[in-house]
């Protein structure tokens, strides 16, 4: 089952190291500023805590806009699931 909420920015953990494109971060913080996040980030909730491997920067720009939480798409994972995003 899939939800769309509200999260605290840091209670998402970035498993994989991503490297930002700083001009789409640019526009993204731009428009999130002038019309608010219109795509959900996607999020796995994994016993509990909340691992993002997408929409990273939707997250950044969120983070840099000073934002305390991001509109995230929550899909509850067991552990397997989780070990399979990070193989």
């Amino acid at each position: 089952m899939v939800r769309i909420q509200e999260i605290p920015l840091n209670q998402i953990k970035r498993p994989l190291p991503r490297t930002n494109d700083p001009h789409k971060v640019q526009a993204l913080m731009e428009s999130i500023a002038a019309i608010g996040q219109q795509e959900p980030i996607d999020v796995l909730e994994v016993d509990g805590l909340y691992y993002g491997f997408s929409g990273c920067h939707r997250y950044e720009a969120c983070q840099r806009l000073g934002k305390e939480t991001i509109l995230a798409r929550v899909r509850k994972a067991p552990r397997s699931v989780l070990k399979m995003h990070l193989a």
